[in-house]
């Protein structure tokens, strides 16, 4: 299983790549298998400011329809929209195409209490 070293990682399964006080958040390798072949996503929250932990969108696969969570609080900039025509982008490529949403994060400080890779390759194992 893939768990880039470079990014952030929460319990809920979700990454973040940090580029200044901009990010990028998507699902890591982990969801997207226990998720199965993704067939469609919903963000539509694009220009509003979330909290931690608030849903940005929702995530639909064959067998189940999940919430995603914002890994830290920030103005969502950006939806990736190649997901609209292309949702399985997500399970070919979860960190690098298949990114969901750009934000702006308010709160650099709340990083502190995101996972580092061998943090969530440890919640992964137990």
């Amino acid at each position: 299983m893939n768990i880039p070293e470079n990014l952030k990682y929460t319990k809920d399964h979700e990454w973040l790549r940090i580029e200044g006080e901009e990010a990028y958040v998507g699902i890591t390798d982990y969801a997207q298998g226990e998720l199965g072949d993704i067939v469609f996503l919903e963000i539509e929250t694009e220009g509003e400011e979330l909290a931690k932990e608030e849903v940005f969108g929702t995530i639909e696969a064959v067998k189940t329809v999940s919430d995603m969570f914002m890994p830290v609080g920030g103005e969502v900039l950006e939806a990736n929209d190649k997901l609209e025509e292309s949702p399985e982008i997500v399970n070919k490529d979860p960190y690098g195409d298949g990114w969901l949403v750009k934000i702006k994060m308010t709160n650099p400080s709340e990083l502190d209490e995101l996972l580092d890779a061998a943090a969530y390759k440890n919640l992964l194992e137990a």
